[in-house]
């Protein structure tokens, strides 16, 4: 398995505009993917922590150049303060 952490900060005033274009993108998961999660932070609820899953790392970068997905992380980005920070790797353990 495979998977991604990431960090974002949302732009003030802009959260329920990310949860819901959150929302919009998880109603179809793209193949390969074993789920996602999303948290806000208590302590800062402009930061956003992105968790997710695949199969494998050859279908995590299947999702990353599929037509659409730029298209998508533009929408993400314009509602963010900066880039995100992306932590990648093989997952050794998790639990369904």
């Amino acid at each position: 398995m495979y998977g991604s952490v990431s960090r974002w900060r949302v732009k003030d005033g802009q959260q329920q505009a990310l949860e819901q274009l959150f929302s919009e993108m998880m109603g179809e998961m793209p193949p390969g993917s074993r789920g996602v999660c999303v948290y806000r932070s208590d302590t800062d609820p402009q930061e956003y922590w992105i968790a997710g899953r695949w199969d494998s790392k050859d279908a995590y970068t299947a999702n990353s150049n599929a037509p659409g997905t730029d298209a998508t992380y533009r929408r993400l980005r314009a509602l963010m303060d900066g880039d995100p920070e992306w932590h990648d790797g093989e997952i050794v353990f998790a639990q369904p």
